[in-house]
Protein backbone atom coordinates (compact mmCIF):
# COMPACT_ATOMS: atom_id res chain seq x y z
CA UNK A 1 0.00 0.00 0.00
CA UNK A 2 1.54 3.13 -1.27
CA UNK A 3 1.72 5.80 1.65
CA UNK A 4 2.71 9.77 1.81
CA UNK A 5 4.63 11.42 4.49
CA UNK A 6 6.47 14.42 4.81
CA UNK A 7 6.38 14.62 1.00
CA UNK A 8 8.23 11.32 0.20
CA UNK A 9 6.49 8.89 -1.48
CA UNK A 10 6.72 4.87 -0.13
CA UNK A 11 5.66 3.01 -2.92
CA UNK A 12 7.14 -0.15 -3.91
CA UNK A 13 9.04 1.38 -6.88
CA UNK A 14 10.63 4.47 -5.18
CA UNK A 15 11.00 3.10 -1.71
CA UNK A 16 14.42 0.89 -2.59
CA UNK A 17 15.72 4.19 -3.51
CA UNK A 18 17.99 6.76 -1.60
CA UNK A 19 16.36 9.65 -0.45
CA UNK A 20 17.92 13.29 0.62
CA UNK A 21 18.02 14.06 4.34
CA UNK A 22 15.58 16.47 5.52
CA UNK A 23 17.26 20.16 5.57
CA UNK A 24 19.38 19.28 2.64
CA UNK A 25 19.52 22.21 -0.27
CA UNK A 26 17.39 20.96 -3.32
CA UNK A 27 20.26 21.65 -5.36
CA UNK A 28 22.80 19.35 -3.78
CA UNK A 29 23.15 15.36 -5.18
CA UNK A 30 22.23 13.19 -2.87
CA UNK A 31 24.04 10.36 -3.53
CA UNK A 32 28.16 9.64 -2.93
CA UNK A 33 30.72 11.59 -4.42
CA UNK A 34 34.05 11.91 -4.46
CA UNK A 35 36.64 14.85 -5.28
CA UNK A 36 38.96 14.60 -8.58
CA UNK A 37 41.78 16.95 -7.56
CA UNK A 38 42.62 18.70 -4.01
CA UNK A 39 41.24 18.98 -0.61
CA UNK A 40 42.26 17.38 2.39
CA UNK A 41 44.88 14.57 2.52
CA UNK A 42 41.87 12.44 3.68
CA UNK A 43 39.36 11.00 1.66
CA UNK A 44 36.79 13.87 1.59
CA UNK A 45 33.46 12.05 1.03
CA UNK A 46 30.40 13.77 1.47
CA UNK A 47 28.20 11.13 2.86
CA UNK A 48 24.20 11.79 3.54
CA UNK A 49 23.77 10.06 6.42
CA UNK A 50 22.34 6.88 6.09
CA UNK A 51 18.07 6.96 5.88
CA UNK A 52 17.79 3.97 8.53
CA UNK A 53 14.57 2.11 7.71
CA UNK A 54 12.49 -0.82 9.87
CA UNK A 55 11.55 -3.62 7.70
CA UNK A 56 8.91 -6.44 8.02
CA UNK A 57 7.99 -8.67 5.95
CA UNK A 58 5.31 -6.94 4.06
CA UNK A 59 5.71 -4.28 5.78
CA UNK A 60 8.42 -0.80 6.14
CA UNK A 61 9.63 2.27 7.97
CA UNK A 62 11.72 4.54 6.59
CA UNK A 63 13.40 7.47 8.30
CA UNK A 64 12.80 9.95 5.94
CA UNK A 65 9.38 9.31 6.01
CA UNK A 66 8.24 7.88 9.11
CA UNK A 67 5.20 5.62 7.44
CA UNK A 68 4.21 2.13 7.50
CA UNK A 69 4.26 0.34 4.06
CA UNK A 70 2.13 -2.73 3.96
CA UNK A 71 2.94 -4.94 0.68
CA UNK A 72 -0.01 -5.97 -1.18
CA UNK A 73 1.85 -8.18 -3.08
CA UNK A 74 3.61 -10.75 -0.39
CA UNK A 75 0.12 -11.64 1.20
CA UNK A 76 1.69 -12.45 4.78
CA UNK A 77 1.29 -11.37 7.88
CA UNK A 78 3.98 -8.80 9.82
CA UNK A 79 6.92 -11.08 11.22
CA UNK A 80 9.56 -9.79 13.55
CA UNK A 81 11.26 -5.99 13.41
CA UNK A 82 14.30 -6.23 11.48
CA UNK A 83 16.82 -3.32 10.89
CA UNK A 84 18.44 -2.63 7.57
CA UNK A 85 21.08 -0.13 5.85
CA UNK A 86 20.59 1.68 2.76
CA UNK A 87 23.94 0.40 1.61
CA UNK A 88 25.10 -2.79 2.14
CA UNK A 89 29.38 -1.78 2.66
CA UNK A 90 31.04 -2.19 5.98
CA UNK A 91 32.48 1.39 7.09
CA UNK A 92 35.62 1.73 8.29
CA UNK A 93 38.30 2.79 10.70
CA UNK A 94 37.22 6.52 10.04
CA UNK A 95 33.25 5.48 10.14
CA UNK A 96 32.91 5.87 5.85
CA UNK A 97 31.99 3.32 3.86
CA UNK A 98 34.02 1.90 1.37
CA UNK A 99 34.58 -0.37 -1.54
CA UNK A 100 31.80 -2.16 -3.88
CA UNK A 101 28.35 -0.68 -3.30
CA UNK A 102 26.17 -3.90 -2.84
CA UNK A 103 22.63 -4.42 -2.22
CA UNK A 104 20.82 -4.20 1.06
CA UNK A 105 21.79 -6.53 3.62
CA UNK A 106 20.95 -7.08 7.21
CA UNK A 107 24.09 -5.16 9.66
CA UNK A 108 24.16 -5.04 13.45
CA UNK A 109 23.03 -1.59 15.10
CA UNK A 110 25.75 0.35 14.97
CA UNK A 111 25.93 2.54 18.68
CA UNK A 112 26.16 6.34 18.30
CA UNK A 113 29.87 7.81 18.93
CA UNK A 114 30.74 10.04 21.78
CA UNK A 115 30.38 13.14 20.74
CA UNK A 116 28.25 12.92 17.37
CA UNK A 117 25.95 15.75 16.56
CA UNK A 118 22.81 15.32 15.50
CA UNK A 119 21.41 16.61 12.02
CA UNK A 120 23.14 16.26 8.08
CA UNK A 121 25.38 12.96 8.17
CA UNK A 122 25.17 12.78 11.99
CA UNK A 123 24.43 9.26 13.64
CA UNK A 124 20.69 8.86 15.61
CA UNK A 125 19.90 6.62 18.44
CA UNK A 126 18.20 3.60 16.76
CA UNK A 127 16.89 2.43 19.80
CA UNK A 128 14.94 5.79 20.55
CA UNK A 129 14.07 5.76 17.00
CA UNK A 130 12.29 2.59 16.52
CA UNK A 131 10.53 3.02 20.05
CA UNK A 132 9.50 6.52 18.65
CA UNK A 133 8.31 4.47 15.94
CA UNK A 134 6.62 2.21 17.97
CA UNK A 135 4.66 4.71 19.84
CA UNK A 136 3.33 6.18 17.02
CA UNK A 137 2.13 3.33 14.86
CA UNK A 138 0.25 1.57 18.06
CA UNK A 139 -3.08 2.28 18.62
CA UNK A 140 -5.53 -0.14 20.88
CA UNK A 141 -3.21 -3.06 20.11
CA UNK A 142 -2.95 -2.97 16.02
CA UNK A 143 -0.75 -0.81 13.78
CA UNK A 144 -1.85 2.38 12.06
CA UNK A 145 -0.88 2.70 8.70
CA UNK A 146 -0.93 6.41 7.38
CA UNK A 147 -3.04 6.07 4.24
CA UNK A 148 -2.09 7.57 1.06
CA UNK A 149 -5.44 6.21 -0.55
CA UNK A 150 -8.78 8.06 0.63
CA UNK A 151 -11.16 6.55 -0.89
CA UNK A 152 -13.33 4.62 1.24
CA UNK A 153 -14.89 2.58 -1.75
CA UNK A 154 -11.46 1.35 -2.67
CA UNK A 155 -10.14 0.42 0.82
CA UNK A 156 -13.35 -0.79 1.90
CA UNK A 157 -13.26 -3.40 -0.59
CA UNK A 158 -9.60 -4.33 0.12
CA UNK A 159 -11.00 -4.81 3.86
CA UNK A 160 -12.88 -7.19 2.28
CA UNK A 161 -10.25 -8.92 0.22
CA UNK A 162 -8.34 -9.00 3.51
CA UNK A 163 -11.13 -10.55 4.89
CA UNK A 164 -11.79 -13.31 2.48
CA UNK A 165 -7.73 -14.40 2.68
CA UNK A 166 -8.66 -14.39 6.55
CA UNK A 167 -5.84 -12.61 7.26
CA UNK A 168 -7.61 -10.90 10.13
CA UNK A 169 -4.44 -8.92 11.83
CA UNK A 170 -3.76 -6.77 8.14
CA UNK A 171 -7.76 -6.34 8.14
CA UNK A 172 -7.84 -5.06 11.81
CA UNK A 173 -4.83 -2.36 11.04
CA UNK A 174 -6.50 -1.27 7.71
CA UNK A 175 -9.50 -1.09 9.99
CA UNK A 176 -8.53 1.03 12.44
CA UNK A 177 -6.03 3.16 10.33
CA UNK A 178 -9.36 4.50 8.21
CA UNK A 179 -10.97 5.34 11.88
CA UNK A 180 -7.60 6.74 12.50
CA UNK A 181 -7.83 8.95 9.56
CA UNK A 182 -11.31 9.67 9.57
CA UNK A 183 -12.44 7.20 6.68
CA UNK A 184 -15.78 5.33 6.91
CA UNK A 185 -15.65 1.64 6.04
CA UNK A 186 -18.69 0.52 4.09
CA UNK A 187 -21.22 -1.88 6.26
CA UNK A 188 -20.07 -4.97 3.86
CA UNK A 189 -16.89 -4.58 5.07
CA UNK A 190 -17.51 -4.00 8.44
CA UNK A 191 -19.73 -7.71 8.10
CA UNK A 192 -16.82 -9.04 6.88
CA UNK A 193 -14.63 -8.29 9.62
CA UNK A 194 -16.99 -9.53 12.09
CA UNK A 195 -17.27 -12.82 10.55
CA UNK A 196 -13.38 -13.13 10.46
CA UNK A 197 -13.70 -12.88 14.46
CA UNK A 198 -16.45 -15.42 14.30
CA UNK A 199 -14.47 -17.49 12.29
CA UNK A 200 -11.74 -17.40 14.77
CA UNK A 201 -13.85 -17.53 18.02
CA UNK A 202 -12.84 -14.15 19.24
CA UNK A 203 -15.55 -13.30 21.04
CA UNK A 204 -14.48 -10.26 22.69
CA UNK A 205 -13.72 -8.48 19.33
CA UNK A 206 -16.28 -9.65 17.32
CA UNK A 207 -18.69 -7.92 20.70
CA UNK A 208 -16.65 -4.38 19.83
CA UNK A 209 -16.76 -4.84 16.23
CA UNK A 210 -21.00 -5.18 17.11
CA UNK A 211 -20.93 -2.58 19.10
CA UNK A 212 -19.27 -0.46 16.95
CA UNK A 213 -21.61 -1.15 13.98
CA UNK A 214 -24.65 -0.76 16.23
CA UNK A 215 -23.54 2.51 17.66
CA UNK A 216 -23.06 4.03 14.04
CA UNK A 217 -26.01 2.39 12.88
CA UNK A 218 -25.10 0.27 10.36
CA UNK A 219 -26.41 -3.50 11.69
CA UNK A 220 -28.14 -5.20 9.69
CA UNK A 221 -29.79 -8.35 9.46
CA UNK A 222 -26.47 -10.59 8.09
CA UNK A 223 -24.79 -8.74 11.05
CA UNK A 224 -26.89 -10.09 14.01
CA UNK A 225 -26.94 -13.33 12.48
CA UNK A 226 -22.73 -13.35 12.49
CA UNK A 227 -22.94 -12.13 16.59
CA UNK A 228 -25.54 -14.47 17.33
CA UNK A 229 -24.07 -17.36 16.20
CA UNK A 230 -20.63 -16.45 18.11
CA UNK A 231 -22.35 -15.89 21.18
CA UNK A 232 -24.41 -19.31 20.69
CA UNK A 233 -20.79 -20.90 20.19
CA UNK A 234 -19.44 -19.45 23.35
CA UNK A 235 -22.47 -19.17 25.92
CA UNK A 236 -24.40 -21.79 24.68
CA UNK A 237 -28.52 -21.38 23.30
CA UNK A 238 -29.74 -19.59 25.94
CA UNK A 239 -27.30 -16.64 25.94
CA UNK A 240 -28.19 -16.39 22.12
CA UNK A 241 -31.87 -16.33 23.18
CA UNK A 242 -31.43 -13.59 25.59
CA UNK A 243 -28.98 -11.24 23.41
CA UNK A 244 -32.19 -11.81 20.70
CA UNK A 245 -34.79 -10.91 23.04
CA UNK A 246 -32.68 -7.47 23.66
CA UNK A 247 -32.74 -7.09 19.98
CA UNK A 248 -36.25 -7.02 19.06
CA UNK A 249 -36.82 -5.37 22.10
CA UNK A 250 -34.79 -2.38 20.58
CA UNK A 251 -37.36 -0.51 18.11
CA UNK A 252 -34.23 0.85 15.85
CA UNK A 253 -32.63 -2.92 16.24
CA UNK A 254 -36.44 -4.37 15.58
CA UNK A 255 -36.39 -2.95 12.59
CA UNK A 256 -33.13 -4.80 10.65
CA UNK A 257 -34.59 -8.50 12.05
CA UNK A 258 -35.16 -10.27 9.11
CA UNK A 259 -36.55 -14.11 8.58
CA UNK A 260 -32.90 -14.82 8.57
CA UNK A 261 -32.06 -14.32 11.98
CA UNK A 262 -35.06 -15.78 13.19
CA UNK A 263 -33.82 -19.12 11.01
CA UNK A 264 -30.45 -18.23 13.04
CA UNK A 265 -32.12 -18.75 16.04
CA UNK A 266 -34.33 -21.50 15.16
CA UNK A 267 -31.18 -23.68 14.71
CA UNK A 268 -29.62 -22.76 17.76
CA UNK A 269 -32.75 -23.36 19.73
CA UNK A 270 -33.08 -26.65 17.52
CA UNK A 271 -29.75 -28.09 18.48
CA UNK A 272 -30.73 -28.32 21.82
CA UNK A 273 -33.45 -29.78 21.18
CA UNK A 274 -35.47 -27.51 23.00
CA UNK A 275 -39.00 -27.86 20.72
CA UNK A 276 -40.83 -25.55 22.50
CA UNK A 277 -38.34 -22.27 22.16
CA UNK A 278 -38.65 -23.48 18.07
CA UNK A 279 -42.62 -22.96 18.15
CA UNK A 280 -42.35 -19.88 20.17
CA UNK A 281 -40.03 -18.52 17.79
CA UNK A 282 -41.93 -19.50 14.65
CA UNK A 283 -45.67 -18.09 16.65
CA UNK A 284 -43.42 -14.69 16.71
CA UNK A 285 -41.96 -14.47 13.48
CA UNK A 286 -45.74 -14.80 11.86
CA UNK A 287 -46.39 -12.00 14.58
CA UNK A 288 -43.96 -10.09 12.79
CA UNK A 289 -45.41 -10.63 9.31
CA UNK A 290 -42.36 -12.29 8.39
CA UNK A 291 -42.69 -15.09 5.44
CA UNK A 292 -40.94 -18.53 6.48
CA UNK A 293 -38.27 -19.14 3.61
CA UNK A 294 -37.78 -22.95 2.32
CA UNK A 295 -34.89 -23.04 4.76
CA UNK A 296 -37.33 -21.95 7.82
CA UNK A 297 -39.85 -25.29 7.07
CA UNK A 298 -37.12 -27.46 6.50
CA UNK A 299 -35.15 -26.47 10.02
CA UNK A 300 -39.16 -27.00 11.40
CA UNK A 301 -40.20 -30.09 10.19
CA UNK A 302 -36.67 -31.49 10.82
CA UNK A 303 -36.38 -30.37 14.61
CA UNK A 304 -40.55 -31.15 15.08
CA UNK A 305 -39.79 -34.40 13.78
CA UNK A 306 -36.64 -35.53 15.70
CA UNK A 307 -38.16 -34.27 18.63
CA UNK A 308 -41.63 -36.92 18.57
CA UNK A 309 -43.90 -33.64 17.65
CA UNK A 310 -45.78 -34.96 14.67
CA UNK A 311 -48.68 -32.36 14.78
CA UNK A 312 -45.91 -29.75 15.02
CA UNK A 313 -44.67 -31.11 11.91
CA UNK A 314 -47.20 -31.71 9.59
CA UNK A 315 -48.30 -28.16 10.89
CA UNK A 316 -45.08 -26.84 9.69
CA UNK A 317 -45.60 -28.72 6.35
CA UNK A 318 -48.76 -27.53 5.34
CA UNK A 319 -47.96 -24.02 6.27
CA UNK A 320 -45.65 -24.13 3.81
CA UNK A 321 -47.70 -25.38 1.01
CA UNK A 322 -50.03 -22.74 1.70
CA UNK A 323 -47.00 -20.27 1.13
CA UNK A 324 -46.57 -21.93 -2.27
CA UNK A 325 -43.37 -22.94 -1.45
CA UNK A 326 -42.26 -26.82 -2.78
CA UNK A 327 -40.94 -28.97 -0.23
CA UNK A 328 -37.58 -30.40 -0.47
CA UNK A 329 -37.07 -34.25 -0.74
CA UNK A 330 -35.83 -34.51 2.50
CA UNK A 331 -39.32 -32.82 3.73
CA UNK A 332 -41.41 -35.02 2.94
CA UNK A 333 -39.17 -38.04 3.87
CA UNK A 334 -39.33 -36.75 7.10
CA UNK A 335 -43.30 -36.46 7.17
CA UNK A 336 -43.79 -39.53 5.96
CA UNK A 337 -41.25 -41.37 8.63
CA UNK A 338 -43.27 -39.23 11.28
CA UNK A 339 -47.02 -40.48 9.78
CA UNK A 340 -45.52 -43.77 10.07
CA UNK A 341 -44.54 -43.96 13.35
CA UNK A 342 -47.79 -42.23 14.46
CA UNK A 343 -49.70 -44.07 12.40
CA UNK A 344 -51.17 -41.41 10.39
CA UNK A 345 -51.20 -43.49 6.93
CA UNK A 346 -53.69 -41.31 5.13
CA UNK A 347 -51.78 -38.21 5.25
CA UNK A 348 -48.46 -39.99 4.76
CA UNK A 349 -49.84 -41.99 1.19
CA UNK A 350 -50.85 -38.21 0.58
CA UNK A 351 -47.33 -37.08 1.17
CA UNK A 352 -46.11 -40.24 -0.98
CA UNK A 353 -48.23 -39.75 -4.39
CA UNK A 354 -47.22 -35.78 -4.50
CA UNK A 355 -43.68 -37.19 -4.23
CA UNK A 356 -44.15 -39.04 -7.00
CA UNK A 357 -46.00 -36.69 -8.76
CA UNK A 358 -43.13 -34.14 -8.73
CA UNK A 359 -40.60 -36.74 -10.37
CA UNK A 360 -38.59 -37.61 -7.12
CA UNK A 361 -37.76 -41.20 -6.58
CA UNK A 362 -38.29 -43.03 -3.41
CA UNK A 363 -36.12 -45.40 -1.62
CA UNK A 364 -36.67 -48.98 -0.66
CA UNK A 365 -36.60 -48.05 2.83
CA UNK A 366 -39.39 -45.34 2.27
CA UNK A 367 -41.34 -48.27 0.46
CA UNK A 368 -40.94 -50.41 3.51
CA UNK A 369 -42.04 -47.91 5.72
CA UNK A 370 -45.15 -46.69 3.88
CA UNK A 371 -46.18 -50.68 3.22
CA UNK A 372 -45.78 -51.05 7.23
CA UNK A 373 -47.99 -48.24 7.90
CA UNK A 374 -50.58 -49.72 5.75
CA UNK A 375 -50.34 -52.95 6.81
CA UNK A 376 -50.73 -52.16 10.55
CA UNK A 377 -53.85 -49.64 10.02
CA UNK A 378 -54.72 -53.58 8.20
CA UNK A 379 -55.03 -51.69 5.02
CA UNK A 380 -53.63 -54.84 3.14
CA UNK A 381 -55.27 -53.88 -0.27
CA UNK A 382 -52.88 -51.08 -0.94
CA UNK A 383 -49.90 -52.79 0.99
CA UNK A 384 -49.87 -54.65 -1.95
CA UNK A 385 -49.89 -51.99 -3.66
CA UNK A 386 -46.91 -50.73 -2.80
CA UNK A 387 -45.33 -53.96 -2.99
CA UNK A 388 -46.20 -53.82 -6.51
CA UNK A 389 -44.66 -50.63 -7.29
CA UNK A 390 -41.67 -51.22 -5.46
CA UNK A 391 -40.98 -53.85 -7.29
CA UNK A 392 -41.98 -52.46 -10.78
CA UNK A 393 -39.31 -49.08 -9.43
CA UNK A 394 -36.90 -51.59 -9.86
CA UNK A 395 -36.02 -52.70 -6.23
CA UNK A 396 -35.70 -56.24 -4.92
CA UNK A 397 -37.49 -56.64 -1.13
CA UNK A 398 -35.80 -57.89 1.49
CA UNK A 399 -36.47 -58.92 4.99
CA UNK A 400 -38.20 -55.78 6.18
CA UNK A 401 -40.43 -55.81 3.29
CA UNK A 402 -41.83 -59.55 3.71
CA UNK A 403 -42.32 -58.83 7.59
CA UNK A 404 -44.29 -55.81 6.34
CA UNK A 405 -46.70 -57.98 4.09
CA UNK A 406 -47.14 -60.88 6.58
CA UNK A 407 -48.12 -58.25 9.20
CA UNK A 408 -50.74 -56.76 7.30
CA UNK A 409 -52.05 -59.99 5.99
CA UNK A 410 -51.89 -61.11 10.22
CA UNK A 411 -53.59 -58.18 10.76
CA UNK A 412 -56.34 -58.01 8.11
CA UNK A 413 -57.36 -61.87 10.00
CA UNK A 414 -55.36 -63.16 6.88
CA UNK A 415 -53.77 -66.17 8.93
CA UNK A 416 -54.11 -68.75 5.93
CA UNK A 417 -52.76 -66.45 3.64
CA UNK A 418 -49.63 -65.78 5.72
CA UNK A 419 -48.68 -69.21 5.82
CA UNK A 420 -49.07 -69.18 1.91
CA UNK A 421 -46.78 -66.19 1.81
CA UNK A 422 -44.32 -67.72 4.05
CA UNK A 423 -44.10 -70.72 1.75
CA UNK A 424 -43.69 -68.86 -1.26
CA UNK A 425 -40.60 -66.84 0.75
CA UNK A 426 -38.98 -69.97 1.74
CA UNK A 427 -38.72 -71.30 -1.94
CA UNK A 428 -37.91 -68.04 -3.38
CA UNK A 429 -36.26 -66.48 -0.99
CA UNK A 430 -34.46 -68.27 1.64
CA UNK A 431 -31.96 -66.50 2.44
CA UNK A 432 -34.40 -64.15 3.67
CA UNK A 433 -35.55 -65.75 6.90
CA UNK A 434 -34.92 -64.81 9.90
CA UNK A 435 -36.61 -65.27 13.49
CA UNK A 436 -39.10 -62.81 12.90
CA UNK A 437 -40.67 -63.78 9.74
CA UNK A 438 -41.07 -67.46 11.33
CA UNK A 439 -42.88 -65.43 14.41
CA UNK A 440 -45.36 -64.06 12.55
CA UNK A 441 -45.58 -67.50 10.52
CA UNK A 442 -46.07 -68.72 13.91
CA UNK A 443 -48.70 -66.46 15.50
CA UNK A 444 -50.61 -67.54 12.81
CA UNK A 445 -50.45 -70.97 13.56
CA UNK A 446 -51.73 -69.84 17.30
CA UNK A 447 -54.64 -68.63 16.32
CA UNK A 448 -55.67 -71.31 13.62
CA UNK A 449 -54.73 -73.79 16.15
CA UNK A 450 -52.55 -75.51 13.99
CA UNK A 451 -50.15 -77.22 16.40
CA UNK A 452 -48.66 -79.65 13.90
CA UNK A 453 -47.98 -76.89 11.38
CA UNK A 454 -46.28 -75.16 14.36
CA UNK A 455 -44.26 -77.68 15.48
CA UNK A 456 -42.93 -78.02 11.76
CA UNK A 457 -41.78 -74.69 11.48
CA UNK A 458 -40.07 -74.85 15.25
CA UNK A 459 -38.22 -78.05 14.25
CA UNK A 460 -36.88 -75.59 10.62
CA UNK A 461 -36.54 -73.43 12.73
CA UNK A 462 -33.58 -75.32 15.37
CA UNK A 463 -32.24 -77.30 11.57
CA UNK A 464 -31.29 -74.37 10.11
CA UNK A 465 -29.77 -72.50 12.84
CA UNK A 466 -32.22 -70.08 13.60
CA UNK A 467 -32.36 -68.67 16.57
CA UNK A 468 -35.74 -69.89 19.00
CA UNK A 469 -36.45 -66.99 21.59
CA UNK A 470 -39.62 -67.85 23.82
CA UNK A 471 -41.48 -66.12 22.15
CA UNK A 472 -41.50 -68.70 19.23
CA UNK A 473 -41.93 -71.36 22.08
CA UNK A 474 -45.09 -69.91 23.54
CA UNK A 475 -46.83 -68.94 19.97
CA UNK A 476 -46.56 -73.53 19.74
CA UNK A 477 -47.56 -73.94 23.14
CA UNK A 478 -50.30 -71.70 22.60
CA UNK A 479 -51.26 -73.20 19.33
CA UNK A 480 -51.86 -76.53 21.29
CA UNK A 481 -54.00 -74.89 23.61
CA UNK A 482 -56.02 -73.81 21.56
CA UNK A 483 -56.07 -77.23 19.83
CA UNK A 484 -57.07 -78.85 22.97
CA UNK A 485 -53.30 -80.97 23.30
CA UNK A 486 -51.68 -80.77 26.80
CA UNK A 487 -49.58 -83.16 26.59
CA UNK A 488 -48.23 -82.14 23.18
CA UNK A 489 -47.85 -78.41 24.78
CA UNK A 490 -46.06 -80.06 27.70
CA UNK A 491 -43.73 -81.80 25.78
CA UNK A 492 -42.91 -78.37 24.02
CA UNK A 493 -42.35 -77.29 27.39
CA UNK A 494 -40.42 -79.65 28.51
CA UNK A 495 -38.07 -79.22 25.33
CA UNK A 496 -37.80 -75.99 25.78
CA UNK A 497 -36.46 -76.16 29.19
CA UNK A 498 -33.96 -78.51 27.79
CA UNK A 499 -32.51 -76.10 25.45
CA UNK A 500 -32.26 -73.46 28.37
CA UNK A 501 -33.95 -71.35 27.54
CA UNK A 502 -36.24 -69.77 30.55
CA UNK A 503 -40.00 -69.33 30.11
CA UNK A 504 -41.74 -66.49 31.26
CA UNK A 505 -45.15 -65.61 32.81
CA UNK A 506 -47.23 -66.16 29.40
CA UNK A 507 -45.42 -69.51 28.99
CA UNK A 508 -46.68 -71.31 32.35
CA UNK A 509 -49.91 -69.59 32.05
CA UNK A 510 -50.57 -70.78 28.60
CA UNK A 511 -48.92 -74.55 29.76
CA UNK A 512 -51.84 -74.18 32.88
CA UNK A 513 -54.66 -73.83 30.98
CA UNK A 514 -53.86 -76.17 28.78
CA UNK A 515 -53.28 -78.66 31.47
CA UNK A 516 -56.61 -77.37 33.10
CA UNK A 517 -58.83 -78.00 30.17
CA UNK A 518 -57.31 -81.58 29.33
CA UNK A 519 -57.33 -82.59 33.15
CA UNK A 520 -54.30 -82.95 33.77
CA UNK A 521 -54.07 -82.02 37.62
CA UNK A 522 -50.29 -83.32 38.92
CA UNK A 523 -48.88 -81.45 36.25
CA UNK A 524 -50.63 -78.13 37.10
CA UNK A 525 -49.58 -79.23 40.82
CA UNK A 526 -45.94 -79.57 39.26
CA UNK A 527 -45.71 -76.42 37.34
CA UNK A 528 -47.02 -74.32 40.57
CA UNK A 529 -44.29 -75.84 42.56
CA UNK A 530 -41.54 -75.23 39.97
CA UNK A 531 -42.47 -71.41 39.06
CA UNK A 532 -41.81 -68.41 41.53
CA UNK A 533 -44.75 -66.66 43.55
CA UNK A 534 -46.93 -64.93 41.10
CA UNK A 535 -50.29 -63.61 41.90
CA UNK A 536 -51.50 -64.03 38.29
CA UNK A 537 -50.51 -67.20 37.44
CA UNK A 538 -52.45 -68.52 40.76
CA UNK A 539 -55.41 -66.34 39.99
CA UNK A 540 -55.40 -68.48 36.87
CA UNK A 541 -55.09 -71.44 38.66
CA UNK A 542 -58.00 -71.19 40.91
CA UNK A 543 -60.29 -69.78 37.72
CA UNK A 544 -59.48 -72.87 36.09
CA UNK A 545 -60.12 -74.95 38.90
CA UNK A 546 -63.24 -73.30 40.07
CA UNK A 547 -64.44 -73.84 36.10
CA UNK A 548 -63.95 -77.31 36.31
CA UNK A 549 -65.47 -77.91 39.59
CA UNK A 550 -62.56 -78.89 41.47
CA UNK A 551 -63.83 -76.87 44.66
CA UNK A 552 -61.08 -78.63 46.68
CA UNK A 553 -58.03 -78.22 44.96
CA UNK A 554 -59.22 -74.81 44.11
CA UNK A 555 -59.36 -74.03 48.08
CA UNK A 556 -56.27 -75.91 48.63
CA UNK A 557 -54.08 -73.58 46.09
CA UNK A 558 -55.84 -70.59 47.28
CA UNK A 559 -55.12 -71.63 50.88
CA UNK A 560 -51.77 -71.52 49.39
CA UNK A 561 -51.71 -68.43 47.70
CA UNK A 562 -52.63 -66.43 51.16
CA UNK A 563 -50.25 -68.46 52.72
CA UNK A 564 -47.37 -66.95 50.90
CA UNK A 565 -48.50 -63.41 50.63
CA UNK A 566 -49.68 -63.39 47.60
CA UNK A 567 -53.16 -60.88 46.47
CA UNK A 568 -55.50 -62.28 45.00
CA UNK A 569 -58.30 -60.61 42.58
CA UNK A 570 -62.03 -59.73 42.54
CA UNK A 571 -62.75 -63.10 39.96
CA UNK A 572 -60.85 -65.27 42.42
CA UNK A 573 -62.65 -64.03 45.54
CA UNK A 574 -65.91 -64.17 43.75
CA UNK A 575 -65.55 -67.38 42.75
CA UNK A 576 -64.16 -68.43 46.61
CA UNK A 577 -67.42 -66.66 48.24
CA UNK A 578 -69.76 -68.13 45.77
CA UNK A 579 -68.83 -72.08 46.30
CA UNK A 580 -68.70 -71.08 49.92
CA UNK A 581 -72.12 -69.95 50.31
CA UNK A 582 -72.78 -73.46 47.77
CA UNK A 583 -71.33 -75.38 50.47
Amino acid sequence: MATVWSGCSTSCGSFGQELPPRGSRSGRDSTRFRRRSGGRSSDARQIQAPSLAMVTAGACVCRAAPCLLESEVGGKEDADVAVWGIDGEPHGADDHAGGKRRGLRRRPVRPPAVGEKSGVGAGIALPAMVAELDNKSEHGGSRLHFLEERDEGMLSRRLIKLCQSNKVRSATELFDSMRASGLQPSTHACNSLLACFVRRSSLADAMKMFEFMKGKGMATGHTYTLILKAVASNGGYASALEMFNEIEEDEDSKKNVDVIVYNTMISVCGRAKDWMLVQRLWRRLKENSLSGTLLTYDLLVSIFVQCGQCELAIAAYQEMLQNGLDPSEDIMKAIIASCTKEGNWEFALATFSRMLSAGMKPNIILFNSMINALGKAGQDELAFRMYHLLTSSGFKPDQYTWSALLSALYKSGRCWDVLELFQGIKAKHPTLLNDHLYNIALMSCERLGQWEHGLQLLWMMEKSGVKISVVSYNHVIGACEVASKPKVALEVYRRMINQRCSPDTFTHLSVIRACIWGSLWNEVEDILEEVAPDSSIYNTVIHGLCLRGKIRLANKVYAKMRSIGLVPDGKTRAFMLQHIETD
